[in-house]
């Protein structure tokens, strides 16, 4: 896939979203396809509190629908593949776009178990900015892509640093903050991309 694919949008570090998952019965499992308020709006309070995941499943007819965030993006920009064409929806008056399916590994995903997203995207983090990293027991690296304040309602950037102190990390599991000199990038536009939380529903993407 050609860079010409790709629509980039810059800046998204530290700007809020939040996502409606609507989740059904698949083949392989749960099946979940995540509509998400970037960059149409911030995820207004007021909007996103009034949310009712009952109503909103039944609306749509799926098994059940999944509130998540607010959460604020840590990359510096996103690419996507076929932008112009993705499908609009509204939930409560917030208006989303359809980014991704997700295989979910159960209705409700336990922390540090993976998922397997389909989103067609490019995540790159700059150089010189700290970025903050899950390593698993065989040197697998999770660049954390969004924190979250769906379980401390008051998370911000300034917390991350310390953040291991605060997580129950599996054996073989540690969390690190560090400057990359070069950017990092995450490309899954052409492959599933894997992606975990921590017990704070921190999202991480496994670099390949």
């Amino acid at each position: 896939m050609s860079d010409d694919d790709v629509t980039t949008i810059g800046d998204v570090f530290g700007k809020r979203y939040g996502e409606v998952l609507l989740v059904r019965a698949g083949d392989a499992g749960p099946e979940a396809t995540v509509y998400n308020t970037f960059p149409l709006n911030d995820c207004p309070a007021e909007l996103w509190d009034k949310l009712d995941a009952n109503t909103i499943a039944e609306e749509n007819g799926a098994v059940a629908a999944l509130l998540n965030g607010p959460r604020y993006w840590l990359m510096s920009s996103i690419g996507k593949v076929g932008r112009d064409t993705l499908e609009h929806k509204t939930f409560g008056g917030l208006e989303m776009i359809r980014q991704a399916t997700v295989q979910l590994n159960a209705m409700n995903p336990a922390p540090y178990h993976v998922n397997k997203v389909d989103r067609k995207a490019v995540f790159t983090f700059d150089a010189g900015r700290e970025i903050y990293e899950l390593v698993d027991p065989n040197g697998g690296r999770w660049v954390m892509q969004t924190y979250s304040r769906t379980i401390d309602k008051v998370m911000t950037l300034a917390d991350l640093p310390g953040l291991a102190a605060r997580l129950s990390l599996p054996a073989g599991w540690r969390y690190e903050a560090r400057t990359p000199a070069e950017p990092v990038r995450v490309d899954t536009t052409s492959r599933d991309a894997c992606v975990t939380q921590d017990d704070l529903a921190n999202s991480y993407s496994l670099q390949a």
